[in-house]
């Protein structure tokens, strides 16, 4: 299932706390977007359509929650992102990154110590 951006910030509203009416998805973001309701509620609709969120009726309005799993979403992001740009490929991208100076000290340190886990585990 393919989530433009901007419905991605409407999932992770819904990913952080669900279900939500309409009325606290639309408040979340206006906070945080240049939005108006009419745009949050088209993504709803999209996304609602997709199969990436479910709606409940409660009284006279509706629950909005995920079906969409945040995990899966990453998954297949951060896969496609590899894939594009990095022959698929984990060690050019952390290359990349080291070689503009994106990379923190606390950054290195947690990946030493997940690349010991990892070799642990094998």
């Amino acid at each position: 299932m393919r989530i433009s951006e901007a419905e991605a910030k409407v999932m992770h509203v819904l990913w952080r706390r669900h279900p939500l009416g309409s009325d606290a998805v639309i408040e979340s973001l206006l906070r945080t977007s240049d939005w108006q309701e009419p745009t949050i509620k088209t993504l709803l609709n999209r996304l609602l359509r997709k199969g990436a969120i479910r709606a409940e009726r409660e009284g006279r309005r509706f629950l909005y929650a995920p079906v969409l799993r945040r995990e899966d979403y990453l998954l297949h992001e951060s896969q496609g992102l590899l894939d594009r740009l990095f022959d698929g490929r984990v060690a050019p991208l952390v290359a990349h990154f080291s070689e503009r100076r994106k990379l923190t000290r606390k950054d290195l340190a947690e990946l030493r110590k997940l690349i010991e886990g990892l070799d642990d585990a094998r």
